[in-house]
């Protein structure tokens, strides 16, 4: 399956936008966001666990990246609550289940080379940062070579400067809605920006997003080349 697979184009899905698809286990449905592969894919997907589903043990080749939206996601190392972050390596393994229901964002094989640390942090308990205008607060949760992952919160009103994204951009808009010259985009929304894009982003309304950067340069398009 090729999903959203050229990378070097910008990707827009609002709610609504694509469906819930049932997955291998049962309990268990998924949005697919974008995808190369099967079953075993690099992927990125909404997934979403009803109550007393469970997920068959699996491995994380090339890494397994997590943020819990919702309810409580359960696997061998605890129960992980709404805003948690959840880095699991190539190499390590777990058998997820739910049992209340959860929704997570899930990224699936896109760790780069050497990224080997096992990450889990609780956003709502983690330190924020001023950013780099007015109104904005930023809490980094991993960086590792050109890639860099961080939760942004935007005070209603914020704007930021035109910029450059080296690398593309990714975001999944938590709460709120964010904004740019491209487009209006509420809660749920999911955008990717590729390697040199640009845009002026803005909050009128106050935003929180996840966003990735630096994971979509120009050697990682020729590997993944449509």
């Amino acid at each position: 399956m090729r999903l959203n697979a050229d990378f070097s184009q910008r990707v827009v899905i609002r709610p609504g936008d694509s469906p819930w698809e049932a997955s291998p286990s049962p309990g268990v449905t998924r949005r697919m966001l974008d995808r190369v592969g099967g079953e075993a894919a690099r992927a990125t997907s909404l997934v979403r666990y009803d109550p007393g589903s469970v997920f068959p043990e699996h491995a994380h080749p090339d890494g397994e990246e997590i943020l819990v939206l919702d309810g409580v996601f359960t696997d061998e190392r605890g129960d992980h609550g709404p805003g948690t972050y959840l880095r699991n390596p190539d190499g390590s393994r777990h058998a997820p289940r739910s049992a209340g229901g959860c929704t997570l964002f899930v990224k699936l094989r896109q760790f780069q080379p050497g990224d080997t640390e096992s990450v889990r942090i609780d956003t709502t308990a983690a330190e924020w940062r001023p950013g780099l205008v007015p109104g904005l607060r930023v809490m980094s949760l991993h960086s590792f070579g050109t890639q860099h992952t961080a939760l942004v919160d935007w005070a209603p009103g914020t704007v930021f400067q035109r910029h450059t994204h080296w690398g593309g951009e990714e975001i999944l808009v938590l709460d709120g809605q964010f904004e740019d010259e491209h487009g209006v985009y509420p809660a749920g929304s999911w955008l990717r920006s590729p390697h040199l894009s640009q845009h002026a982003p803005r909050a009128p309304l106050g935003a929180r997003i996840l966003v990735k950067t630096g994971h979509l340069d120009a050697d990682f398009l020729r590997r993944w080349a449509a």
